[in-house]
């Protein structure tokens, strides 16, 4: 699990216009090859009338799968600079659509990998770029005579908290970067005088508007 990676919040779409030709960008999150596909038929379903729907994605944590698809456009002039746009931009688990629709005057070919590029951006920032972070979920079980303190201790820290359990104990459910997990939990003990009990949950990744 890598510590961090960039991608879009959501599916979002933007239009520009490039000698009477519209180029329509959209972006949408992906955590597999099936729904960057699915994404992709559903785009050139809903611009079947389209002259060309060009795309890219790229998945993995490594970037492991990455295709691009010209659609019909002259090699090497859509899907290779909309694939080098998410590249550039240091996207992961990212499909892009830029659909066009054909005003007759022709772009050539580094027109049209300014014009493919340049929708490929507008979609991206619409989808609006996003960090993941990695986080470690940490369960701190404790008295209820410790809430008090043990909750302003983790305001004063700007902890991201989940829900708080309350039975026989007190449940906190703490997300610290997986990087601090360890020291979180050793700040927690020390805090509680050993009173405490921390539980180790999942890793899990939490959207951020920039690197923490």
């Amino acid at each position: 699990m890598i510590a961090s990676y960039r991608t879009v919040q959501k599916h979002g779409a933007d239009e520009i216009i490039i000698k009477r030709s519209r180029f329509i960008g959209q972006a949408l999150p992906v955590s597999s090859e099936e729904e960057a596909l699915a994404f992709i038929a559903g785009v050139k379903k809903e611009h079947s009338m389209a002259t060309h729907n060009c795309s890219a994605y790229m998945i993995g944590e490594r970037n492991e799968i990455q295709k691009q698809s010209d659609d019909g456009e002259p090699s090497g002039t859509a899907g290779k600079p909309i694939l080098e746009v998410i590249r550039n931009m240091d996207l992961k688990n990212v499909a892009v659509v830029v659909t066009r629709y054909f005003g007759g005057i022709m772009l050539g070919a580094g027109g049209l990998i300014r014009a493919y590029t340049d929708g490929a951006v507008a979609g991206i920032q619409a989808a609006l770029p996003v960090y993941k972070v990695s986080h470690q979920e940490l369960l701190a079980e404790i008295d209820y005579t410790w809430l008090g303190k043990v909750e302003n201790e983790l305001r004063n820290r700007n902890m991201r908290m989940g829900d708080t359990e309350f039975t026989d104990k007190v449940i906190l459910r703490c997300y610290p970067l997986s990087a601090e997990a360890d020291s979180f939990a050793d700040w927690f003990t020390d805090l509680t005088q050993g009173q405490g009990n921390i539980i180790r949950g999942e890793h899990t990744y939490i959207e951020h508007s920039e690197l923490p």
